[in-house]
């Protein structure tokens, strides 16, 4: 037998709906048997073979259903689509194939057209829902947003949290409005121009469902340890399933919700020594569905491998988060240096960070001490996302505060204007007041304090944080986190004529000067240069056949001098009308 198929995990997994009943097939290979347990009734699945057991029951979509393990345990679905009464609830057939879509005209940009703007479902409307979400969309496009990003989605416990202990990795949140409605989201935002990427959890799962998984069979291995809790099962004995179980959930969004593409969390955490790595085999199975789809990981490792090509012995993701711009950058607005913020601070490294964001690409790290990094030279600008906000970079701050309001008009200004793949966070743009705290509703008491006490210990390093850090199960930390939608018009306006400008320059960012006891940085982008003052003063440098096309303060030029404000960044362009 050859072909996708040719092993049993490799046929189509979880519950497959259609005019004769439903399909059911689960990898189960640590059980002697198998049934389908629906309203009082069972189904006995049959063995497929490398512990895959399969049948057909009288199931129809919308109907709930569990795994009866040995004739014991009844378990969700480890391929679970919906979960409607939460973790521990039962599995419900869904239909993928129902939805009437309307974006058949949709083309989600390419990378180095887009604008991704991250946001939390939870948080970011009153509802908290996906549907909740749809009305916001306008108001994105219209400022230029090309694509949204969805904190994970995934079914984890309680009714709120970041996602990132999301345990049914096909399944939509509950919470959320389930399945249907990130159909009718991703529908509604190819309607608006917006593409969808979704942010999904392949390192771990969460501890309040691992053992749920661990009675169909090996998803975990002791080989190695996350910072979270066993890791998962990719290269140890056994494993052919647990990489199939990522890999088809992977497939699903992209065929089944038509998001455009997937934010793969934390990829450093994924230990994987097979000759295919997991994460270059989801990002040929999603490119296989859909070649515009977008694979961006988020690795901590400042590895140039991620996005390199296969051919060029990569994994061949789009593109990849870039938290050294992100570093350089605050810490020449703020000033702090507690923990990693160790290893920048100088007007130096932002502008390393502007020719490639890895600061760190083979040198030697204060901080972790020992070399990190490599060189990226060989990428294009567009396959690195930067940011000044972003989940992590305000939600794992102790008080999840934003940046102080008076360093955010310099902080657009160095983002927006970069040759990268640019992120915002969501309220970025309108100047939300909000704090996006560090927020959980775990279901067992000892994982609840566990995540207190690693919450504190967190910011051991940090000395701004000695304070009492909020406790991320109390609901009040999660109200604290909704948008207030209070806005500031001078942000709203800042923002559009940020992401107006941002497409008229060209090229890779050059650095013209900088001064590091001044703290000015001076970069060419083609025709245009970009000034940015990072003093508490204001500061005159000198320019040469140059006109001020935009400034986020007062700024001027006179004659070949331009002044800058304190804090603040000017656009110029040729001194005659070619800009």
């Amino acid at each position: 037998m050859s072909g996708p198929s040719r092993y049993p995990w490799q046929a189509p997994l979880g519950a497959l709906p259609g005019p004769g009943g439903t399909s059911f097939r689960v990898w189960a290979p640590a059980c002697d048997s198998v049934s389908v347990v629906h309203g009082e009734d069972a189904t006995q699945l049959a063995r497929a073979g490398l512990g895959v057991w399969e049948g057909t029951a009288p199931v129809g979509a919308g109907q709930d259903y569990m795994f009866e393990l040995d004739g014991g345990k009844r378990l969700p679905d480890p391929c679970s689509r919906h979960q409607p009464q939460g973790l521990r609830g039962p599995s419900r057939v869904f239909d993928a194939t129902a939805y009437d879509w309307r974006d058949d005209g949709f083309r989600a940009r390419s990378l180095d057209q887009s604008v991704i703007y991250e946001l939390h479902v939870g948080t970011f409307t009153a509802a908290g829902t996906l549907d909740g979400a749809i009305g916001e969309l306008e108001r994105l496009a219209r400022l230029g947003i090309t694509a949204i990003e969805l904190m994970p989605l995934a079914e984890g416990p309680g009714e709120r949290g970041w996602g990132y202990d999301g345990v049914y990795i096909s399944s939509t949140h509950h919470a959320y409005g389930g399945p249907a409605a990130l159909q009718r989201l991703v529908d509604a935002a190819h309607a608006h121009g917006l593409a969808v990427i979704l942010d999904v959890v392949y390192n771990h799962v969460g501890a309040s469902g691992a053992p749920a998984l661990e009675a169909f069979g090996p998803y975990f291995t002791d080989r190695y340890q996350t910072f979270w809790g066993a890791a998962i099962n990719y290269d140890d004995a056994g494993c052919d399933g647990v990489r199939e179980w990522v890999a088809q959930s992977a497939e699903g969004w992209i065929r089944d919700f038509h998001c455009d593409g997937l934010r793969l969390d934390a990829i450093h955490a994924i230990y994987d020594q097979s000759a295919r790595h997991i994460v270059a085999e989801v990002a040929e199975r999603v490119h296989a569905l859909n070649p515009r789809a977008l694979v961006i990981a988020e690795s901590g490792l400042n590895d140039p491998r991620v996005i390199r090509p296969f051919a060029l012995g990569g994994f061949d993701c789009d593109a990849q988060w870039a938290d050294d711009f992100h570093h350089a950058l605050r810490t020449l607005l703020t000033g702090e240096r507690d923990g990693y913020y160790a290893d920048f601070g100088t007007v130096g490294d932002l502008a390393k960070a502007y020719r490639r964001p890895f600061v760190h690409d083979g040198q030697y790290s204060p901080y972790r001490q020992r070399r990190f990094g490599a060189p990226a030279a060989d990428r294009p600008p567009e396959q690195f996302v930067i940011f000044s906000q972003n989940h992590d970079q305000v939600g794992n701050r102790a008080f999840g505060d934003r940046m102080p309001f008076e360093l955010r008009p310099l902080a657009a200004f160095c983002v927006l204007l970069a040759p990268f793949t640019v992120l915002l966070f969501m309220g970025e743009e309108y100047g939300e007041e909000a704090p996006f705290q560090f927020f959980t509703d775990h279901i067992d008491p000892e994982i609840a304090e566990a995540t207190r006490e690693g919450r504190r210990r967190e910011f051991a390093s940090f000395a701004a944080f000695a304070e009492q850090v909020p406790d991320p199960q109390d609901p009040a930390t999660f109200r604290d986190s909704m948008l207030t939608r209070r806005s500031h018009p001078d942000y709203e306006a800042l923002y559009a004529d940020l992401l107006r400008w941002r497409w008229r320059l060209s090229g890779e960012a050059e650095c013209v000067g900088l001064d590091e006891n001044e703290r000015w940085l001076h970069l060419r982008r083609g025709e245009h240069q970009l000034i940015c003052n990072f003093a508490r003063q204001p500061h005159t440098l000198p320019v040469a056949d140059a006109r001020l096309l935009f400034a986020t303060d007062s700024c001027e030029v006179v004659g070949e001098e331009v002044r800058v404000a304190a804090l603040a960044g000017a656009l110029l362009g040729p001194g005659d009308s070619r800009a």
